[in-house]
Protein backbone atom coordinates (compact mmCIF):
# COMPACT_ATOMS: atom_id res chain seq x y z
CA UNK A 1 0.00 0.00 0.00
CA UNK A 2 2.82 2.41 0.84
CA UNK A 3 4.62 1.65 -2.39
CA UNK A 4 1.45 2.21 -4.39
CA UNK A 5 0.94 5.58 -2.74
CA UNK A 6 4.49 6.64 -3.54
CA UNK A 7 4.08 5.67 -7.20
CA UNK A 8 1.27 8.20 -7.49
CA UNK A 9 3.06 11.31 -6.18
CA UNK A 10 0.82 14.42 -6.39
CA UNK A 11 1.83 17.68 -8.00
CA UNK A 12 -0.05 20.53 -6.34
CA UNK A 13 0.29 21.69 -2.71
CA UNK A 14 -3.04 20.38 -1.39
CA UNK A 15 -2.52 16.97 -2.94
CA UNK A 16 1.02 16.82 -1.50
CA UNK A 17 -0.35 17.54 1.99
CA UNK A 18 -2.91 14.76 1.67
CA UNK A 19 -0.25 12.46 0.28
CA UNK A 20 2.07 12.97 3.27
CA UNK A 21 -0.76 12.36 5.74
CA UNK A 22 -1.76 9.15 3.94
CA UNK A 23 1.78 7.79 3.97
CA UNK A 24 2.17 8.64 7.69
CA UNK A 25 -1.05 6.83 8.55
CA UNK A 26 0.07 3.79 6.58
CA UNK A 27 3.45 3.74 8.33
CA UNK A 28 1.73 3.88 11.71
CA UNK A 29 -0.78 1.18 10.74
CA UNK A 30 1.98 -1.09 9.48
CA UNK A 31 3.72 -1.01 12.88
CA UNK A 32 0.72 -1.28 15.19
CA UNK A 33 -0.85 -4.58 16.33
CA UNK A 34 -3.85 -5.58 14.28
CA UNK A 35 -6.16 -5.19 17.26
CA UNK A 36 -5.30 -1.46 17.43
CA UNK A 37 -5.88 -0.98 13.71
CA UNK A 38 -9.19 -2.80 13.57
CA UNK A 39 -10.57 -1.79 16.95
CA UNK A 40 -13.66 -3.32 18.52
CA UNK A 41 -16.12 -2.40 15.78
CA UNK A 42 -14.75 -4.10 12.68
CA UNK A 43 -17.79 -6.25 12.29
CA UNK A 44 -15.76 -9.43 12.70
CA UNK A 45 -17.17 -12.02 14.99
CA UNK A 46 -15.61 -12.66 18.37
CA UNK A 47 -14.09 -15.90 17.24
CA UNK A 48 -12.31 -14.41 14.25
CA UNK A 49 -8.54 -14.48 14.61
CA UNK A 50 -6.77 -13.78 11.36
CA UNK A 51 -10.00 -14.61 9.48
CA UNK A 52 -10.87 -17.89 11.19
CA UNK A 53 -14.46 -18.99 11.79
CA UNK A 54 -15.87 -18.71 15.31
CA UNK A 55 -16.88 -21.64 17.51
CA UNK A 56 -20.36 -20.79 18.87
CA UNK A 57 -20.19 -18.98 22.20
CA UNK A 58 -22.72 -21.28 23.86
CA UNK A 59 -20.63 -24.32 22.93
CA UNK A 60 -17.44 -22.70 24.16
CA UNK A 61 -18.96 -21.74 27.52
CA UNK A 62 -20.44 -25.21 28.04
CA UNK A 63 -17.19 -26.98 27.24
CA UNK A 64 -15.09 -24.60 29.33
CA UNK A 65 -17.36 -25.14 32.34
CA UNK A 66 -17.44 -28.94 32.00
CA UNK A 67 -13.69 -29.20 31.48
CA UNK A 68 -12.82 -26.78 34.30
CA UNK A 69 -15.08 -28.53 36.81
CA UNK A 70 -12.97 -31.65 36.37
CA UNK A 71 -9.61 -29.98 37.00
CA UNK A 72 -9.67 -29.55 40.80
CA UNK A 73 -11.66 -32.38 42.50
CA UNK A 74 -8.74 -34.84 42.29
CA UNK A 75 -6.70 -32.42 44.44
CA UNK A 76 -9.36 -31.03 46.78
CA UNK A 77 -10.99 -34.41 47.51
CA UNK A 78 -7.81 -35.76 49.12
CA UNK A 79 -8.18 -33.67 52.28
CA UNK A 80 -11.41 -35.17 53.68
CA UNK A 81 -10.18 -38.76 53.14
CA UNK A 82 -6.54 -38.18 54.07
CA UNK A 83 -6.74 -40.01 57.47
CA UNK A 84 -8.12 -43.12 55.76
CA UNK A 85 -5.39 -43.06 53.12
CA UNK A 86 -2.72 -42.63 55.81
CA UNK A 87 -4.07 -45.62 57.73
CA UNK A 88 -4.39 -47.82 54.64
CA UNK A 89 -0.87 -47.20 53.30
CA UNK A 90 0.83 -46.47 56.65
CA UNK A 91 2.09 -43.11 55.43
CA UNK A 92 3.73 -40.36 57.42
CA UNK A 93 2.10 -36.95 57.26
CA UNK A 94 5.00 -35.69 55.16
CA UNK A 95 4.43 -38.51 52.66
CA UNK A 96 0.70 -37.93 52.65
CA UNK A 97 1.17 -34.24 51.87
CA UNK A 98 2.69 -35.25 48.54
CA UNK A 99 -0.76 -36.27 47.33
CA UNK A 100 -1.58 -32.58 46.98
CA UNK A 101 1.95 -31.19 46.60
CA UNK A 102 2.78 -33.25 43.51
CA UNK A 103 -0.18 -32.04 41.38
CA UNK A 104 0.32 -28.42 42.45
CA UNK A 105 4.02 -28.52 41.57
CA UNK A 106 3.34 -30.22 38.23
CA UNK A 107 0.80 -27.50 37.41
CA UNK A 108 3.83 -25.23 37.25
CA UNK A 109 6.53 -27.47 35.81
CA UNK A 110 4.55 -29.20 33.06
CA UNK A 111 3.20 -25.92 31.76
CA UNK A 112 6.59 -25.62 30.03
CA UNK A 113 5.77 -28.61 27.82
CA UNK A 114 2.47 -27.30 26.53
CA UNK A 115 3.78 -25.09 23.67
CA UNK A 116 5.67 -28.05 22.20
CA UNK A 117 2.69 -30.39 22.62
CA UNK A 118 0.40 -27.91 20.87
CA UNK A 119 2.78 -27.40 17.96
CA UNK A 120 3.23 -31.19 17.61
CA UNK A 121 -0.32 -32.52 18.07
CA UNK A 122 -2.73 -29.58 18.05
CA UNK A 123 -4.36 -27.77 20.95
CA UNK A 124 -7.72 -29.55 21.14
CA UNK A 125 -6.28 -33.05 20.82
CA UNK A 126 -3.90 -32.32 23.69
CA UNK A 127 -6.73 -30.99 25.89
CA UNK A 128 -8.83 -34.11 25.28
CA UNK A 129 -5.82 -36.34 25.97
CA UNK A 130 -4.92 -34.47 29.18
CA UNK A 131 -8.46 -34.73 30.55
CA UNK A 132 -8.47 -38.44 29.68
CA UNK A 133 -5.17 -38.97 31.51
CA UNK A 134 -6.62 -37.12 34.51
CA UNK A 135 -9.70 -39.34 34.56
CA UNK A 136 -7.75 -42.60 34.23
CA UNK A 137 -5.21 -41.54 36.87
CA UNK A 138 -7.92 -40.46 39.33
CA UNK A 139 -9.65 -43.81 39.00
CA UNK A 140 -6.34 -45.67 39.16
CA UNK A 141 -5.38 -43.90 42.38
CA UNK A 142 -8.64 -44.99 43.98
CA UNK A 143 -7.80 -48.60 43.08
CA UNK A 144 -4.12 -48.45 44.09
CA UNK A 145 -2.86 -51.26 46.26
CA UNK A 146 0.66 -50.00 46.93
CA UNK A 147 2.42 -46.79 47.87
CA UNK A 148 4.26 -46.72 44.54
CA UNK A 149 0.99 -47.08 42.65
CA UNK A 150 -0.58 -44.35 44.76
CA UNK A 151 2.13 -41.83 43.94
CA UNK A 152 2.51 -42.90 40.30
CA UNK A 153 -1.17 -42.25 39.65
CA UNK A 154 -0.88 -38.96 41.53
CA UNK A 155 1.77 -37.91 38.99
CA UNK A 156 -0.75 -38.73 36.24
CA UNK A 157 -3.36 -36.61 38.03
CA UNK A 158 -0.96 -33.68 38.19
CA UNK A 159 0.06 -34.06 34.54
CA UNK A 160 -3.51 -34.03 33.29
CA UNK A 161 -4.44 -31.00 35.38
CA UNK A 162 -1.29 -29.09 34.43
CA UNK A 163 -1.54 -29.54 30.67
CA UNK A 164 -5.29 -29.02 30.28
CA UNK A 165 -5.19 -26.04 32.63
CA UNK A 166 -2.42 -24.40 30.63
CA UNK A 167 -4.19 -24.81 27.27
CA UNK A 168 -7.77 -23.76 27.98
CA UNK A 169 -6.81 -20.07 28.41
CA UNK A 170 -5.06 -20.25 25.03
CA UNK A 171 -8.29 -21.52 23.50
CA UNK A 172 -10.13 -18.53 24.95
CA UNK A 173 -7.58 -16.10 23.51
CA UNK A 174 -7.72 -17.76 20.11
CA UNK A 175 -11.49 -18.00 19.67
CA UNK A 176 -12.81 -15.02 21.69
CA UNK A 177 -10.08 -12.35 21.83
CA UNK A 178 -12.53 -9.61 22.83
CA UNK A 179 -14.27 -11.63 25.55
CA UNK A 180 -11.18 -12.91 27.32
CA UNK A 181 -11.98 -11.46 30.76
CA UNK A 182 -15.58 -12.70 30.74
CA UNK A 183 -14.73 -16.24 29.66
CA UNK A 184 -11.76 -16.46 32.02
CA UNK A 185 -14.17 -15.44 34.78
CA UNK A 186 -16.48 -18.30 33.77
CA UNK A 187 -13.48 -20.62 33.72
CA UNK A 188 -12.34 -19.55 37.19
CA UNK A 189 -15.88 -19.89 38.56
CA UNK A 190 -16.12 -23.43 37.18
CA UNK A 191 -12.79 -24.30 38.81
CA UNK A 192 -14.14 -22.97 42.11
CA UNK A 193 -17.43 -24.83 41.70
CA UNK A 194 -15.63 -28.13 41.12
CA UNK A 195 -13.47 -27.51 44.17
CA UNK A 196 -16.48 -26.64 46.35
CA UNK A 197 -18.42 -29.73 45.31
CA UNK A 198 -15.45 -31.99 45.96
CA UNK A 199 -14.74 -30.45 49.36
CA UNK A 200 -18.37 -30.64 50.46
CA UNK A 201 -19.28 -34.08 49.14
CA UNK A 202 -16.19 -36.28 49.54
CA UNK A 203 -16.36 -36.68 53.29
CA UNK A 204 -20.11 -37.34 53.29
CA UNK A 205 -19.79 -39.97 50.55
CA UNK A 206 -16.91 -41.69 52.33
CA UNK A 207 -18.92 -41.73 55.55
CA UNK A 208 -22.02 -43.09 53.82
CA UNK A 209 -20.17 -45.97 52.14
CA UNK A 210 -17.54 -46.37 54.90
CA UNK A 211 -14.94 -46.55 52.14
CA UNK A 212 -12.53 -43.86 50.96
CA UNK A 213 -11.99 -45.46 47.54
CA UNK A 214 -15.51 -44.75 46.28
CA UNK A 215 -15.37 -40.94 46.55
CA UNK A 216 -11.72 -40.97 45.43
CA UNK A 217 -12.69 -42.72 42.21
CA UNK A 218 -15.96 -40.87 41.77
CA UNK A 219 -14.14 -37.64 40.89
CA UNK A 220 -12.88 -39.23 37.68
CA UNK A 221 -16.38 -38.63 36.29
CA UNK A 222 -16.08 -34.82 35.83
CA UNK A 223 -12.81 -35.29 33.92
CA UNK A 224 -14.44 -37.89 31.67
CA UNK A 225 -17.36 -35.56 31.00
CA UNK A 226 -14.96 -32.71 30.25
CA UNK A 227 -13.00 -34.83 27.75
CA UNK A 228 -16.17 -35.88 25.94
CA UNK A 229 -17.37 -32.28 25.84
CA UNK A 230 -14.09 -31.05 24.37
CA UNK A 231 -14.37 -33.59 21.57
CA UNK A 232 -17.24 -31.44 20.26
CA UNK A 233 -14.88 -28.47 19.94
CA UNK A 234 -12.17 -30.60 18.34
CA UNK A 235 -14.58 -32.00 15.75
CA UNK A 236 -16.11 -28.61 14.95
CA UNK A 237 -12.68 -27.01 14.58
CA UNK A 238 -11.62 -29.82 12.24
CA UNK A 239 -14.74 -29.49 10.10
CA UNK A 240 -14.55 -25.71 9.65
CA UNK A 241 -12.39 -23.53 7.44
CA UNK A 242 -9.29 -24.18 9.51
CA UNK A 243 -8.58 -27.87 9.30
CA UNK A 244 -6.25 -27.93 12.29
CA UNK A 245 -5.82 -26.18 15.58
CA UNK A 246 -2.05 -26.44 15.53
CA UNK A 247 -0.39 -23.12 16.22
CA UNK A 248 3.07 -21.75 15.72
CA UNK A 249 5.50 -22.44 18.54
CA UNK A 250 6.61 -19.34 20.45
CA UNK A 251 9.54 -19.09 22.87
CA UNK A 252 8.81 -18.50 26.52
CA UNK A 253 9.01 -14.76 27.36
CA UNK A 254 11.87 -15.20 29.82
CA UNK A 255 13.51 -11.92 28.76
CA UNK A 256 10.34 -9.88 29.00
CA UNK A 257 10.13 -7.84 32.20
CA UNK A 258 6.34 -7.66 32.06
CA UNK A 259 6.15 -11.47 31.91
CA UNK A 260 8.09 -11.73 35.17
CA UNK A 261 5.85 -9.13 36.84
CA UNK A 262 2.75 -11.03 35.70
CA UNK A 263 4.20 -14.32 36.95
CA UNK A 264 5.10 -12.85 40.35
CA UNK A 265 1.66 -11.28 40.79
CA UNK A 266 0.06 -14.64 40.02
CA UNK A 267 2.56 -16.34 42.36
CA UNK A 268 1.71 -14.03 45.25
CA UNK A 269 -1.99 -14.66 44.68
CA UNK A 270 -1.41 -18.43 44.63
CA UNK A 271 0.57 -18.23 47.87
CA UNK A 272 -2.33 -16.45 49.53
CA UNK A 273 -5.00 -18.74 48.08
CA UNK A 274 -3.38 -22.13 48.74
CA UNK A 275 -2.14 -21.08 52.17
CA UNK A 276 -5.51 -19.88 53.38
CA UNK A 277 -7.33 -22.87 51.88
CA UNK A 278 -4.94 -25.18 53.73
CA UNK A 279 -4.69 -23.36 57.07
CA UNK A 280 -7.73 -21.13 57.52
CA UNK A 281 -9.69 -23.69 59.54
CA UNK A 282 -6.74 -24.41 61.89
CA UNK A 283 -6.24 -20.66 62.35
CA UNK A 284 -9.77 -20.32 63.75
CA UNK A 285 -9.60 -23.56 65.70
CA UNK A 286 -6.60 -22.03 67.45
CA UNK A 287 -8.84 -19.05 68.28
CA UNK A 288 -11.23 -21.40 70.10
CA UNK A 289 -13.72 -22.24 67.36
CA UNK A 290 -14.95 -25.79 66.99
CA UNK A 291 -13.98 -27.86 63.97
CA UNK A 292 -17.51 -27.50 62.59
CA UNK A 293 -17.51 -23.71 63.00
CA UNK A 294 -14.05 -23.42 61.48
CA UNK A 295 -15.29 -25.52 58.56
CA UNK A 296 -18.17 -23.10 58.00
CA UNK A 297 -15.72 -20.19 57.97
CA UNK A 298 -13.71 -22.02 55.33
CA UNK A 299 -16.93 -22.59 53.36
CA UNK A 300 -17.56 -18.83 53.47
CA UNK A 301 -14.10 -18.34 51.95
CA UNK A 302 -14.86 -20.78 49.11
CA UNK A 303 -18.25 -19.21 48.40
CA UNK A 304 -16.94 -15.64 48.29
CA UNK A 305 -14.08 -16.74 46.04
CA UNK A 306 -16.52 -18.39 43.64
CA UNK A 307 -18.72 -15.28 43.50
CA UNK A 308 -15.79 -12.96 42.78
CA UNK A 309 -14.28 -14.88 39.88
CA UNK A 310 -16.97 -14.26 37.23
CA UNK A 311 -17.81 -10.80 38.58
CA UNK A 312 -14.32 -9.38 38.09
CA UNK A 313 -14.13 -11.07 34.71
CA UNK A 314 -17.37 -9.38 33.63
CA UNK A 315 -16.50 -5.84 34.77
CA UNK A 316 -12.90 -5.82 33.50
CA UNK A 317 -13.33 -5.21 29.78
CA UNK A 318 -10.16 -3.41 28.73
CA UNK A 319 -6.80 -5.14 28.27
CA UNK A 320 -5.21 -2.69 30.70
CA UNK A 321 -6.76 -4.04 33.91
CA UNK A 322 -4.59 -2.26 36.46
CA UNK A 323 -7.50 -0.47 38.16
CA UNK A 324 -9.36 -3.75 38.76
CA UNK A 325 -6.15 -5.52 39.76
CA UNK A 326 -5.50 -2.81 42.34
CA UNK A 327 -9.08 -3.02 43.64
CA UNK A 328 -8.95 -6.81 44.00
CA UNK A 329 -5.54 -6.66 45.68
CA UNK A 330 -6.67 -3.93 48.08
CA UNK A 331 -9.75 -5.96 49.08
CA UNK A 332 -7.61 -9.05 49.62
CA UNK A 333 -5.08 -7.08 51.67
CA UNK A 334 -7.79 -5.55 53.84
CA UNK A 335 -9.25 -8.99 54.59
CA UNK A 336 -5.84 -10.48 55.42
CA UNK A 337 -5.01 -7.48 57.59
CA UNK A 338 -8.34 -7.83 59.40
CA UNK A 339 -7.61 -11.49 60.18
CA UNK A 340 -4.08 -10.64 61.36
CA UNK A 341 -5.24 -7.84 63.69
CA UNK A 342 -8.58 -9.16 64.99
CA UNK A 343 -9.27 -12.72 63.79
CA UNK A 344 -12.17 -13.24 66.20
CA UNK A 345 -14.06 -10.08 65.15
CA UNK A 346 -16.75 -10.84 62.54
CA UNK A 347 -14.70 -13.69 61.04
CA UNK A 348 -17.24 -14.46 58.31
CA UNK A 349 -16.99 -10.88 57.03
CA UNK A 350 -13.20 -10.81 57.23
CA UNK A 351 -12.81 -14.14 55.45
CA UNK A 352 -15.35 -13.23 52.78
CA UNK A 353 -13.53 -9.96 52.14
CA UNK A 354 -10.23 -11.80 51.82
CA UNK A 355 -11.66 -14.42 49.47
CA UNK A 356 -13.54 -11.89 47.33
CA UNK A 357 -10.32 -9.97 46.63
CA UNK A 358 -8.29 -13.14 46.13
CA UNK A 359 -10.89 -14.55 43.75
CA UNK A 360 -10.99 -11.37 41.70
CA UNK A 361 -7.20 -11.27 41.52
CA UNK A 362 -7.18 -14.94 40.49
CA UNK A 363 -9.44 -14.30 37.51
CA UNK A 364 -7.46 -11.28 36.38
CA UNK A 365 -4.16 -13.10 36.97
CA UNK A 366 -5.16 -15.79 34.50
CA UNK A 367 -6.14 -13.09 32.02
CA UNK A 368 -2.87 -11.12 32.21
CA UNK A 369 -0.79 -13.51 30.03
CA UNK A 370 -3.50 -13.37 27.35
CA UNK A 371 -3.59 -9.57 27.42
CA UNK A 372 0.10 -9.53 26.55
CA UNK A 373 -0.19 -11.91 23.59
CA UNK A 374 -1.18 -11.20 20.00
CA UNK A 375 -1.87 -14.79 18.87
CA UNK A 376 -3.04 -17.99 20.51
CA UNK A 377 0.44 -19.51 20.11
CA UNK A 378 2.02 -16.59 21.90
CA UNK A 379 -0.74 -16.75 24.53
CA UNK A 380 0.12 -20.41 25.19
CA UNK A 381 3.79 -19.50 25.69
CA UNK A 382 2.98 -16.61 28.06
CA UNK A 383 0.49 -18.74 29.99
CA UNK A 384 2.97 -21.62 30.30
CA UNK A 385 5.62 -19.25 31.64
CA UNK A 386 3.25 -17.60 34.13
CA UNK A 387 1.91 -20.95 35.37
CA UNK A 388 5.39 -22.43 35.75
CA UNK A 389 6.61 -19.61 37.95
CA UNK A 390 3.40 -18.96 39.86
CA UNK A 391 2.39 -22.51 40.75
CA UNK A 392 5.94 -23.58 41.60
CA UNK A 393 6.19 -20.69 44.05
CA UNK A 394 2.56 -20.98 45.18
CA UNK A 395 3.02 -24.64 46.13
CA UNK A 396 5.53 -23.52 48.76
CA UNK A 397 3.00 -21.22 50.48
CA UNK A 398 1.27 -23.78 52.73
CA UNK A 399 4.63 -25.31 53.65
CA UNK A 400 5.98 -21.91 54.64
CA UNK A 401 2.92 -21.26 56.81
CA UNK A 402 3.37 -24.59 58.56
CA UNK A 403 7.08 -23.95 59.12
CA UNK A 404 6.42 -20.54 60.64
CA UNK A 405 3.68 -22.04 62.81
CA UNK A 406 6.11 -24.64 64.16
CA UNK A 407 8.77 -22.00 64.77
CA UNK A 408 6.56 -19.37 66.44
CA UNK A 409 4.04 -21.57 68.23
CA UNK A 410 0.99 -19.76 66.80
CA UNK A 411 -0.54 -18.65 63.51
CA UNK A 412 -0.02 -14.95 64.24
CA UNK A 413 3.29 -14.66 62.35
CA UNK A 414 2.12 -16.75 59.33
CA UNK A 415 -1.03 -14.66 58.93
CA UNK A 416 0.99 -11.45 59.03
CA UNK A 417 3.26 -12.97 56.38
CA UNK A 418 0.23 -13.64 54.17
CA UNK A 419 -0.98 -10.08 54.72
CA UNK A 420 2.43 -8.89 53.50
CA UNK A 421 2.06 -11.08 50.40
CA UNK A 422 -1.32 -9.45 49.66
CA UNK A 423 0.29 -6.04 50.11
CA UNK A 424 3.01 -7.03 47.62
CA UNK A 425 0.28 -7.81 45.08
CA UNK A 426 -1.08 -4.30 45.50
CA UNK A 427 2.39 -2.79 45.06
CA UNK A 428 2.86 -4.65 41.77
CA UNK A 429 -0.39 -3.52 40.13
CA UNK A 430 0.82 -0.16 38.68
CA UNK A 431 3.46 -2.05 36.67
CA UNK A 432 1.09 -4.57 35.02
CA UNK A 433 0.15 -2.61 31.91
CA UNK A 434 0.36 -4.97 28.88
CA UNK A 435 3.76 -4.51 27.30
CA UNK A 436 2.23 -4.17 23.80
CA UNK A 437 0.41 -1.05 24.96
CA UNK A 438 3.63 0.54 26.19
CA UNK A 439 5.45 -0.38 22.99
CA UNK A 440 2.63 1.04 20.86
CA UNK A 441 2.54 4.27 22.87
CA UNK A 442 6.31 4.77 22.71
CA UNK A 443 6.25 3.88 19.01
CA UNK A 444 3.67 6.55 18.28
CA UNK A 445 5.77 9.17 20.07
CA UNK A 446 8.92 8.10 18.25
CA UNK A 447 7.20 8.20 14.88
CA UNK A 448 5.59 11.61 15.33
CA UNK A 449 8.65 13.43 16.72
CA UNK A 450 10.64 13.36 13.43
CA UNK A 451 7.58 14.49 11.49
CA UNK A 452 7.08 17.45 13.83
CA UNK A 453 10.74 18.36 13.65
CA UNK A 454 10.69 18.22 9.85
CA UNK A 455 7.75 20.61 9.78
CA UNK A 456 9.59 22.97 12.06
CA UNK A 457 12.62 22.78 9.80
CA UNK A 458 10.51 23.57 6.75
CA UNK A 459 9.06 26.64 8.45
CA UNK A 460 12.50 27.85 9.42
Amino acid sequence: MIGAAISRRPSNLSERTMFHKTVERQHVAAELPSSEILGPSTGARDGDWHGRTAIPLWLAIGCIVLAAMGLRPAIVSVGPIMPSIIDRFELSYAQASMLTAIPTLLMGLLALATPWLVSRFGRDRVIVAALSVLAVSTLGRALSGSVSGLFATTVGVGAGIAIAGALIPGFVKSEYPRRVALLMGVYAMALSLGSTLAAAATGAIAHAFENWRIPAGLWAAPAIIGAIAWLAIAKRAKGEARTTTKVASFPLPVRNGTAWLVAMFFAFNNIAFYSFVSWLAPVYMEQGYSAASAGLILAAFTLAFMIATPLFGAVSKDEDRRVWLALASAISFSGALWIAIAPDQLPYVAVSLLAFGTGGAFTLSMTLPLDNAKTDGEATAWNAFAMTISYSIGAAGPLLVGTLRDASGSFEMPVWMLAAVSCAMLVLTPFLQPHRHRLAASGRRARWVPFTQSKVGEKG
